[in-house]
């Protein structure tokens, strides 16, 4: 359920990986700023994120972001109930910059500190704006995780299946290399592929047992039909045909789950739920509503941190990792790094 009503008021920070965002939110849901500064033209010369240069980012910008945040929400340090940092998972170095802010910040205003996993903060994007509640069933597409969970309630979850291997976006992202595109690579191939067909080329989809995902052997195929390709390639179809085969997989698994849950939404979330093809794919083939955040939301930002720290009682209690109903035997990426 919801946190004590007194603390409504949230400053969240998030560093994760290559923003540096800070947001204040009421009560879960009202969003009275949202400040993100990308990193995105620094790692696109290394075509990815360097933890080492991500980290001095966010050093430099982690104070600049929490007053503009402040002064945009017009409030000050008295106004607030408490903040909101994420914890994990990401990249060690860039979460403890934001870990740090928070802790000084912390004690010095003599406010309370919430952890945050950034896996649930996505999920509470959807949160924000809307009058959404839970029972859902969520595919939660961000970085390294793709997962399907059945939400019964805000703090009360079941994960039904997830990646085995690469997970979606590491699939763009890879793939987008082989096609000489810019990081990152999910927005660079959905834009692409706009113009290509989506049937020229027939990626095979690898066969999991349950509800579970896996793209490596999709982006080997991508890079096997390229070695039989003479130059130059027809890179638009390639696009459109491998961003089919994804988002194939991933609508047809959370249909899949919604069938067996009986689930009266299907909610998208992470990076990967701004995606136009997967959006237009889920809203014509389910059967129930399907609800997803706004794109500013979607990607890594420190509004949905703030969410999460009002609909959850504590980062410890409700870690993804944590749900013992998962068999630790299948390969688990909840706690690693992006």
């Amino acid at each position: 359920m919801y946190n004590d009503n007194r603390m409504t008021i949230y400053l969240g920070i998030e560093t994760s990986c290559d923003e540096t965002a800070a947001a204040i939110v009421k009560e879960g849901r009202i969003v009275l700023s949202n400040c993100v500064q990308s990193q995105i033209r620094t790692h696109q010369t290394f075509g990815g994120v360097v933890p080492e240069v991500a980290a001095r980012e966010h050093l430099e910008s982690i104070n600049h972001i929490i007053a503009l945040a402040l002064s945009e929400a017009k409030l000050s340090k008295k106004d607030l109930s408490g903040i909101a940092c994420t914890v994990g998972p990401g990249l060690i170095g860039t979460l403890l910059v934001g870990i740090a802010a928070a802790q000084s910040l912390s004690f010095a205003w003599d406010l309370p500190l919430i952890g945050v996993d950034h896996l649930y903060a996505h999920v509470c994007a959807n949160f924000l704006d809307t009058d959404l509640k839970p029972p859902f069933i969520c595919l939660l597409v961000s970085g390294g995780h793709t997962q399907i969970i059945h939400f019964a309630d805000f703090n009360e979850f079941k994960i039904l299946g997830q990646t085995v291997d690469d997970a979606a976006g590491e699939a763009y992202d890879k793939v987008a290399r082989l096609l000489g595109l810019p990081y990152p690579g999910g927005p660079a191939i959905d834009k692409l592929a706009k113009d290509g067909n989506p049937h020229a080329f027939k990626f095979p989809e690898a066969k999991m047992a349950d509800l579970d995902f896996s793209f490596s052997g999709l982006k080997t195929a991508v890079l096997r039909c390229l070695e039989k390709l003479e130059q130059p390639w027809p890179v638009t179809d390639i696009a459109a045909s491998f961003q089919n085969a994804v988002t194939d997989a991933l609508v047809r698994k959370t249909l899949l789950g919604r069938e067996k849950t009986g689930a009266p939404f299907i909610v998208l979330a992470g990076g990967v739920a701004a995606n136009t093809v997967l959006r237009k794919k889920m809203q014509a083939q389910s059967k129930v509503p399907v609800i997803y955040p706004s794109v500013r939301y979607c990607t890594d930002n420190a509004a949905m941190v703030a969410a999460a720290a009002y609909f959850t009682k504590s980062a410890g209690e409700l870690g993804f990792g944590g749900d013992p109903a998962y068999s630790r035997q299948k390969r688990s990426r909840l706690s690693r790094a992006k």
